[in-house]
């Protein structure tokens, strides 16, 4: 009977999982379906607890255990800035990843010597070595996506391991042996070398990506702490995390393959590909020849007659923390009778999601949120885009050079824009290292400045005309 209520609840909360993935699948919902989903977590552990209370089974512990990842979580979740959003969900999926290794783990020292199934034991051990396999590659290849994100000092550029593919290869066979080892004797101390080998292979696999790459590195990372979870409740025979773990790995691998298809890279190279830039010392003096700037009281004119404006926002607006500053501007344009749109590119920031998330968080009406296959084929309407922060994924030679970096890549085509003002604090490159020819275009106007300040400024001109 107990059982049967346990699994209830487990039923009850997977279904909650799935519901809540759902909702989060589109913008106007996601806040719903991130709470649908807290619920059904909620549900999850406190079946787990009251079935171990029933069983009679110590709770201390655990009970401590769980206040303090809901401490530590809480605190994170208050105290992040939106700009570090995505070294958040980094080390979210190193957290996942590392304690599906320690309760793998765990099982594996606490069953050592004990007669069960020689079938089932197998099949236990299999799940076991992909726990800690999965879990460990996960965790370091985290905390080196985190590092990168976080741009810490000696983490900007690639560590150079000499034949890294040849390592990493290496690497792999050794793991394999090790795991095939452990499952044929059960060893805890295999598991452990298991472990330490896919933790090397987790930092080497992460090392060599670049920042442009991370949106899609940390969507597979959350499928990798997904895969460990579901492994590791075949180990400890628990059904939503199975669920849970199935759905998170699951949703990360069809969120990296669309993050994929939005750069125009297949997944191979971007785990042992590299990202080279293009000949932008080179080339940039001729192709910034033409550059015009602009002033806050020549935009706040323009915007004056606008009739369509649209925002294309990027990692340069997160940065600043502009998104409240440019919410304000979006009102302003409305009460003056504009129609105001922000285009939205898949990997614009730092993860997928990144500008949703920052938008919502200034309360952005949802609708006025237009993804990249929806509003370009109107741009040519636009009376004016502004750019603001954003360079890659507007950079027109992802369509006209095919020897580029970016070729092929799906940009926004916010060049055909009647008017485009590009706000911005230099002329730099972006992460794929190549100069932009629309910031030379006829029709582009060069604001340069903090966002943020930029931003206020217009806001300010338009106040004062």
């Amino acid at each position: 009977m107990e059982t049967a209520l346990v699994n209830t609840a487990y039923l009850i909360a997977a279904s909650l999982f799935i519901l809540g993935l759902k909702q989060m699948g589109r913008p106007k919902t996601a806040v719903r379906g991130n709470l649908t989903g807290a619920l059904g977590m909620a549900i999850a552990v406190g079946a787990t607890l009251v079935g171990i209370w029933r069983r009679d089974e110590p709770l201390g512990y655990i009970i401590l255990g769980t206040l303090i990842g809901v401490g530590v979580g809480a605190i994170l979740a208050i105290r992040i800035q939106m700009t570090a959003m995505p070294q958040l969900v980094a080390l979210f999926n190193g957290f996942g990843g590392g304690a599906s290794v320690f309760v793998a783990g765990a099982d594996l020292i606490q069953s050592a010597g004990r007669a069960t199934d020689p079938e089932a034991e197998v099949a236990v051990l299999v799940a076991t070595a992909l726990s800690g396999i999965i879990g460990a590659v996960t965790f370091w290849g985290s905390l080196v996506a985190f590092g990168k994100l976080q741009e810490f000092k000696w983490m900007r550029k690639p560590i150079h391991i000499p034949a890294q593919q040849v390592v990493n290869a290496a690497l792999a066979v050794l793991m394999v042996a090790v795991a095939a080892f452990m499952v044929m004797n059960g060893s805890p101390l295999l598991y452990v070398v298991l472990v330490l080998v896919a933790s090397v292979l987790g930092l080497f696999l992460v090392n060599p990506i670049g920042g442009a790459d991370m949106p899609v590195v940390i969507a597979l990372l959350n499928s990798y702490s997904g895969l460990a979870a579901a492994a590791t409740g075949f180990v400890i025979n628990n059904n939503v995390l199975i669920v849970a773990g199935s759905l998170v790995g699951a949703s990360g691998v069809i969120l990296t393959n669309l993050m994929c298809k939005a750069m125009n890279r297949s997944l191979f190279n971007v785990l042992f590909g590299v990202m080279e830039g293009g000949s932008a010392s080179a080339d940039a003096d001729d192709i910034y020849a033409n550059v015009r700037s602009t002033s806050p009281e020549e935009v706040a004119m323009i915007l004056e007659t606008a009739e369509r404006v649209v925002f294309v926002p990027g990692y340069g607006m997160a940065v600043a923390q502009a998104q409240h500053a440019v919410r304000n501007l979006g009102l302003m344009l409305e009460e003056n009778g504009a129609t105001v749109e922000y285009a939205i590119h898949p990997v614009a920031g730092r993860m997928p999601g990144h500008m949703n998330v920052l938008l919502a968080e200034a309360d952005v009406d949802y609708e006025q949120l237009k993804e990249m296959d929806v509003i370009n084929p109107t741009l040519e309407t636009a009376d004016v885009a502004i750019v603001i922060g954003a360079n890659d994924v507007v950079n027109p030679v992802a369509r006209t050079d095919p020897q580029s970096p970016i070729a092929g890549m799906p940009i926004i085509d916010i060049d055909k824009a009647r008017t485009v003002i590009v706000i911005k604090r230099s002329l730099s490159p972006g992460f794929a290292g190549i100069p932009n020819p629309l910031f030379a275009m006829e029709n582009t106007l060069m604001l340069f400045g903090d966002g943020q300040q930029a931003v206020l400024d217009i806001v300010a001109a338009i106040k004062e005309s």
